[in-house]
């Protein structure tokens, strides 16, 4: 077995999770999910789009193997009391006591005092347990972290999700040499085939061929910071080449070197769907 089925601590929460992860948004089914489970995905993302299939998955699994699960359900909402009759309905439709972490979803900012009063409330209720933060502002990041070393932050997060791939390696700079060894915050990617541009024979470079997904899946997971990477499949066909990444193992030098010249390229040519703060230009 390679490096990638070993399951990996998420920060200082004590859960173990894959290095894989399912977003919900993308239409899998509920059988494709539970066969992904299976196969040794236990992180999945109850996210934006609450597909009915992935809600069913999660109801089914958790049923005898809750605890085997790590869960988590994310809020984009802007004001703070609309966060918890969200949360609600979630653990309604998903059959769910709690879940694991709460996620405050494109955060460029820092949450006000509010939000963490509301997460308080929802985990002194036993309805979620940690907290976590995606961001497109990378210097954020660093601030928080910088922060947390300082013992300056007097509430900490427990996780953080940024973009990383190939085209997006801003947070080798930015975020990654910021990582303490302990405590940790757990590192989570997405976005790892950038919108698919990363798979478009017509964005290659000149002489190149696309890359794969299992290709951009690996780039992500072959870096040691990040602990998980978020994909979100479709279909069966799209979970399996997902979790070939995992039979793959990490990038051999010459892959990385590939991958990397196709990234620059991409990143340099076509537009970001959504600009990360701290990408130059874009």
């Amino acid at each position: 077995m390679s490096d990638f089925w070993e399951r990996r601590p998420l920060g200082h929460s004590g859960l173990l999770a894959s290095r894989l992860g399912i977003g919900s948004s993308f239409g899998l089914r509920r059988r494709d999910v539970e066969h992904a489970f299976e196969r040794g995905v236990n992180y999945l993302y109850w996210g934006s789009i609450r597909r009915p299939g992935f809600g069913q998955a999660i109801r089914h699994l958790a049923k005898q193997h809750r605890d085997e699960l790590v869960l988590t359900v994310q809020s984009y909402a802007r004001l703070p009391r609309l966060i918890i009759p969200s949360v609600e309905v979630a653990l309604r439709r998903t059959g769910l006591d709690y879940f694991d972490y709460l996620l405050l979803g494109s955060r460029n900012e820092v949450p006000t005092d509010d939000y963490l009063e509301v997460f308080e409330q929802l985990r002194d209720r036993g309805k979620v347990r940690f907290l976590s933060l995606s961001t497109h502002n990378r210097p954020l990041l660093k601030e928080f972290l910088i922060a947390d070393q300082q013992g300056q932050n007097a509430f900490a997060y427990d996780m953080f999700m940024l973009r990383y791939n190939a085209a997006h390696r801003g947070a080798e700079q930015d975020v990654f040499p910021f990582v303490p060894d302990r405590p940790r915050p757990a590192i989570v990617a997405y976005t790892a085939t950038r919108w698919g541009h990363l798979l478009d024979p017509q964005k290659m470079p000149p002489g190149e061929t696309p890359l794969s997904a299992r290709d951009c899946y690996r780039f992500a997971l072959s870096n040691p910071n990040v602990d998980l990477v978020l994909c979100g499949p479709a279909n069966a066909e799209q979970m399996d080449e997902a979790i070939s990444a995992l039979v793959a193992g990490p990038l051999e030098q010459e892959e990385r070197q590939r991958i990397e010249r196709i990234g620059t390229y991409v990143y340099s040519q076509f537009q970001p769907s959504f600009p990360d703060a701290g990408d130059a230009g874009k």
